[in-house]
């Protein structure tokens, strides 16, 4: 069925998963028993993210806005860990904002390997000595 509206509409397969994502969450959101200091702010950027979703092609950095925000606002509930990470994973699929790094070259480059030649140790003699004091000061 669900094969069956996207033909249908054309939706963009990444559009319709944003959208169920988002309905996840906010299903998940709205059962959650505990009172959030920023439960208000998180419904409305999900009610945002998806009328972006309904209106077609959304705008990445909007997209990241939004999700930046209801991870501010829920970003610390277990609870809804899993919801948020499949709204972060649709909002992913969207692509790298312009002008960002791509997430694979965050990476931590590969540590420069050590000399081939081992260091000799220094001998004795030169190591410099710490000056002395002048007779008489």
């Amino acid at each position: 069925m669900e094969e069956e509206r996207a033909g249908r509409t054309g939706d963009d397969p990444r559009v319709s998963e944003l959208r169920a994502a988002v309905s996840r969450l906010r299903r998940a959101l709205a059962a959650h028993p505990a009172q959030l200091p920023d439960r208000d702010a998180a419904e409305d950027e999900l009610a945002a993210l998806d009328a972006m979703a309904r209106a077609g092609e959304p705008e990445v950095p909007r997209l990241r806005r939004s999700l930046l925000l209801v991870a501010g606002a829920v970003g610390s509930v277990s609870a809804l860990a899993q919801a948020l990470g499949e709204v972060r994973a649709a909002v992913d699929s969207f692509g790298e904002q312009p002008g960002t790094v791509p997430r694979q070259a965050r990476a931590m480059p590969e540590p420069v390997p050590a000399p081939t030649t081992p260091e000799q140790p220094r001998a004795a003699a030169e190591v410099p000595r710490p000056r002395e004091a002048p007779d008489g000061v």
